[in-house]
């Protein structure tokens, strides 16, 4: 088996940040208007930046908090999410590179790990400029992270 190469703070999927519907890619087109509409949001058209502050985070087996913060700077793309009561109201960092994607039409960021990897990751800390602790939440993610069934490992 080849070894995953993995970088954590680069989002996978970058056309999730600007529109989109279920996803975003550029194939996707918006769904044909239903009798009596939606009580949802409108998702924002194809190639409208989008900020994922507010929006829901479910792990691969559950909710686990709202967007605080998201940044998408080049290769330190993050989320911070308020976990709320889940783990007594602390706020998680994750990698950019743990989002399998996003449904703007819902206003849900689905992430590949789950809430037990998420609440095990080392504890948020907001004040840290330590390049040592942005390494070792890279490492703890990139440890955990599989490609999906049949796919090919990613080389960056």
């Amino acid at each position: 088996m080849q070894p995953s190469i993995f970088n954590p703070w680069a989002w996978r999927d970058p056309s999730a940040l600007a529109g989109g519907y279920t996803q975003a890619t550029p194939s996707v087109t918006p769904p044909d208007g239903q009798e009596g509409g939606h009580d949802g949001p409108d998702a924002p058209g194809p190639g409208t930046p989008v900020d994922l502050v507010g929006y829901q985070v479910q792990a691969s087996d559950g909710r686990i908090g709202s967007i605080d913060e998201a940044s998408d700077e080049a290769d330190a793309g993050h989320l911070v999410v308020d976990t709320g009561p889940w783990i007594f109201g602390q706020k998680v960092l994750l990698p950019a590179g743990t989002v399998a994607r996003v449904d703007h039409q819902e206003r849900v960021v689905h992430v590949d790990r789950t809430r037990q990897q998420i609440k095990d990751a080392p504890p948020f800390d907001p004040d840290s400029t330590d390049p040592e602790y942005r390494d070792r939440i890279g490492a703890y993610y990139a440890d955990s992270y599989l490609p999906p069934p049949g796919a090919m490992p990613r080389v960056i």
